[in-house]
Formats: structure tokens, C-alpha cells, sequence
């Protein structure tokens, strides 16, 4: 199949969504917990964290456009200035995909998906307890997209993962905690370690037939 920018906007809507989302192949699947001022505990599933930078550690993630009735993530993120990221793992992916549930302001979805929450080390938000690797996160910057959707820069505060899924190297082996992602907006896939390669330098790019 070949679709041009004209044929994609003829497409039928949810056709055209699941196929726009899908296309950009796995991403990772992380649930992101907040704490409001009052301490009211919010957590959600995202697929758009990426690595910003290791010195200073920053990662970033993509938030919808705030509506006329916005939802906790962001605006627990605006107050007070803290979240975490927690990796999703195959034991818990049906639970962390109902997160994406649209629930009333303050409603949690800890107590309704039966995530169990975990404070670590006096931070602020929540961690997800059954989540192997956690990411303590706070904001820095929130930039504006030309779609309307906010990307959110944080620098990372703190780490905790479990001794065996680290080498030597400082590598996670997402293998090892049966860590997934996610194509399109609701297809979850298990992740294997194919091979890993060096470092690239020019001239010790192999002959390849």
C-alpha cells in the first residue's frame, strides 16, 4: 500500500488514527505518577518518553492539549513540580492500560486499576511499587507544539532498578523484567534482546556484503 498526504486525509477517521499512531513502531510503555498539592495520587500510561540528554540527566515526555476540564497529569506536574516514571512490565499491562481512562479530577486510578503506590526516599509523587525500573522526575520546562500538545522536559532526580537488570556497562536489560511497549494507541508487545553492537567509529565499520 502507498498513501500520499492527500489519500491519508480521506482516510475514515479511526482508521487514520490507528494507522498514524502505529507507524512510528514501538514506543516505549511507561505509567506516570503525580501527587496533587492536597495529596491526591494520579497515574497514567504514556508512550511518548524520550532521552533528552545523560549530563544533566533529562528525559521528556509529549502531554495532550489541556482542555476546558484538564486532568490530573499536568497540572499536578505545574504545581508541584515533581512526577515519576515507572516502566511497564507484561505482569500489570492490562492495568496500566485502563489508566488511560478518562476519570474525574482527583478520581485515582491507583485505587480503581489496583495499582499498589510506592513513596520512595521523602519524594513528592508516588512510584508505581510493581514497576521494576522507577524514575524520580522534576520539571523544568514545558515548550508548546504546533499541534497544541506540550512537551514536558524534566531532569531526573532519581533512579531504583533491580541489581540483575544492569551490566557492567550501566546497560538495563528491559528483557530481563519482562518490560514491554506499545504500537498505536492500545497493542502492547514483549521485548527480546536481539545482539548489541560497540560504539560506532569509521574505521571499524565492518565490509558488509
Amino acid at each position: 500500500m502507498q498513501l500520499h498526504k492527500d489519500e491519508i486525509e480521506r482516510l475514515e477517521r479511526s482508521y487514520r488514527l490507528n494507522l498514524i499512531n502505529s507507524i512510528s513502531g514501538i514506543k516505549p510503555a511507561n505509567l506516570i505518577g503525580t501527587r496533587s498539592s492536597e495529596g491526591k495520587d494520579n497515574v497514567a500510561i504514556f508512550s511518548s518518553v524520550v532521552h533528552l540528554g545523560s549530563s544533566p540527566a533529562q528525559l521528556a515526555f509529549i502531554m495532550r492539549p489541556q482542555t476546558e476540564i484538564p486532568r490530573d497529569t499536568y497540572p499536578n506536574i505545574m504545581e508541584t513540580g515533581f512526577y515519576t516514571i515507572n516502566h511497564v512490565a507484561e505482569a500489570f499491562i492490562e492495568k496500566a492500560h485502563y489508566t488511560s481512562a478518562k476519570l474525574e479530577r482527583g478520581d485515582s486510578e491507583f485505587e480503581r486499576m489496583k495499582l499498589e503506590k510506592e513513596f520512595i526516599a521523602d519524594f513528592h509523587a508516588p512510584f508505581v511499587k510493581e514497576s521494576a525500573v522507577k524514575i524520580g522526575m522534576k520539571h523544568e520546562a514545558s515548550i508548546p507544539l504546533p499541534n497544541g500538545c506540550i512537551f514536558v522536559i524534566g531532569s531526573v532526580e532519581m533512579i531504583v532498578f533491580p541489581d540483575y537488570t544492569v551490566n557492567e556497562l550501566g546497560q538495563l536489560n528491559l528483557e530481563k523484567y519482562l518490560g514491554v511497549g506499545i504500537s498505536g494507541l492500545n497493542t502492547y508487545y514483549g521485548l527480546n534482546k536481539l545482539d548489541s553492537f560497540p560504539y560506532v567509529r569509521e574505521d571499524e565499520i565492518p565490509d558488509f556484503e
